[in-house]
């Protein structure tokens, strides 16, 4: 007893964590992103992704994507489970209190080889209630370090929920961006086959003549199935395009309603706006914040597991009664009790003991490693995307002014063929040379496109309204059912 009285008051003197307490590794973040725009007002990654894309079917897409997504869905329900995890960690900060109670019937010989006396009842019975309590007194703060564990856990998990919402949130707006530009490559080649028709009638009346060769007329007329082959292959496309999309909704195949192509942008231009300070991309991207609260978890189960190597100190007691009969169970000569002090400390094979630290410290390196790589990774995607953006721009206005001049060489070389000045095949190589850059443009538009949902969704914008535009989520996942 003198030594558990001895263990207690060290222990109270002296308590303390065991460890080192958890502070963010040094990451080498850069003064500014990497060939980031000069620009005012609010960061990019501020903007709601409804602000930023800014159309009505991709925004009721997203919405409905939220909530049907077989992605996000599984998001929530690891939530719940770690949620659930995090629970049972909490237990062990109370006390455990058992109650169970038996009743027992006994009878003994009266001619064994140690008789009892006649006058001895050969039938006995007692009956026994009683209730336990033990409580484990956390000196050494191994159960506070597992329940610290089980939270960083917890908010790793709902962290990377959010990312999974990201990832959804580009992965549909990608996809519609692409379905979008096959609508205009569609649009584009089916004014291409009806300018190629109306040109093949023209060359057959000119056959018919004498003014052309048949050659000129095989010609005209391979040409023209050209582009419907491309239309074929454009439709296939399309069908595709719709089937992802609708299992990026968590629903079945089927068409996507949605307004024709026009010649004009795909969506409204956004505005350069900042991309923010790379320091605050540590708070802003929800993966990086999952990635230090693995670390967060591994340095608690590391604290936790050195201290196992200490006594384990509990508190245990018990209060029941105890007698022959029923009548007399809970009359005060039947009380029994008990109280204890133990101390429990880890003797057999200890070297075991010792290699859970060296094992949950290399865990521990690991995930510092893990979430300086992921930091190294965010800058990274936030520098390419930003060269896409910029690349792609730039290409999208050269070839812009190339569609316009390419136009106005097809109707010169038009007009010289009507007249007699250019050949058939000048008419040839305009028209295709047009319809090329034409889907090219369309082509640059999408690259742009997608390298603004990459520069949005590497800056990790919009996962905060996303939990906020929830309930307008479920409201247009309830629409689309109907």
């Amino acid at each position: 007893m003198r030594i558990l009285i001895t263990l207690t008051a060290a222990a109270l003197l002296g308590a303390c964590a065991i460890g080192t307490d958890y502070k963010r590794p040094p990451v080498d973040t850069p003064a500014a992103f990497r060939d980031a725009p000069a620009a005012s007002g609010k960061p990019l990654a501020e903007l709601a992704w409804w602000e930023l894309y800014r159309d009505p079917v991709l925004e009721k897409l997203v919405k409905v994507a939220l909530v049907q997504n077989f992605d996000v869905r599984i998001a929530m329900a690891r939530v719940e489970e770690y949620r659930a995890l995090a629970g049972v960690a909490n237990i062990g900060s109370i006390p455990l209190i058992s109650a169970g109670g038996n009743a027992t019937r006994n009878a003994y010989s009266t001619v064994g080889p140690t008789p009892f006396p006649s006058t001895y009842p050969t039938v006995n019975q007692s009956y026994t209630p009683n209730l336990t309590v033990s409580y484990e007194i956390d000196f050494w703060r191994r159960v506070a370090d597992l329940q610290a564990a089980a939270r960083a856990q917890l908010l790793a998990t709902e962290y990377a929920r959010e990312t999974t919402r990201i990832t959804v949130i580009a992965n549909v707006a990608s996809a519609y961006f692409a379905l979008r530009t096959q609508d205009r490559e569609l649009a584009v080649t089916q004014r291409s086959v009806a300018a190629r028709e109306k040109f093949a009638v023209l060359t057959r009346a000119q056959f018919a003549r004498g003014v052309v060769s048949a050659l000129d007329l095989t010609r005209a007329e391979a040409n023209v199935a050209a582009a419907r082959a491309t239309v074929s292959d454009l439709q296939r496309q399309i069908t595709q395009s719709e089937n992802l999309l609708q299992v990026l909704l968590g629903q079945n195949p089927a068409p996507i309603l949605r307004e024709a192509a026009t010649e004009g942008a795909l969506l409204p231009e956004s505005p350069e706006v900042p991309t923010g300070l790379p320091s605050a991309l540590l708070e802003r991207r929800p993966d990086l914040r999952q990635a230090e609260n693995n670390l967060i978890s591994a340095n608690a189960q590391l604290k936790s597991v050195k201290a196992s190597l200490f006594p384990t100190i509990s508190l245990t007691g018990s209060l029941g009664s105890t007698s022959a009969t029923l009548a007399n169970l809970f009359t005060g000569p039947s009380k029994v009790w008990t109280l204890g002090l133990s101390a429990l400390q880890p003797l057999i094979d200890p070297t075991r003991n010792f290699y859970q630290v060296d094992a949950y410290s290399a865990r521990e390196k690991q995930a510092i490693l893990s979430y300086q790589q992921a930091v190294v990774q965010a800058f990274r995607e936030v520098s390419d995307a930003l060269a896409a953006r910029q690349g792609y721009a730039e290409f999208e206005r050269a070839q812009q002014d190339q569609v316009k001049s390419l136009r106005e060489a097809q109707q010169l070389v038009m007009k010289r063929y009507a007249s007699g000045y250019s050949s058939y095949f000048e008419v040839i190589d305009a028209d295709s040379t047009l319809l090329n850059a034409e889907l090219q443009l369309a082509l640059a538009q999408q690259n742009n496109l997608l390298a603004l949902v990459q520069l949005y969704k590497a800056l990790g914008g919009g996962w905060q309204q996303v939990a906020a535009d929830a309930p307008k989520a479920a409201d247009a996942a309830a629409d689309a059912s109907h």
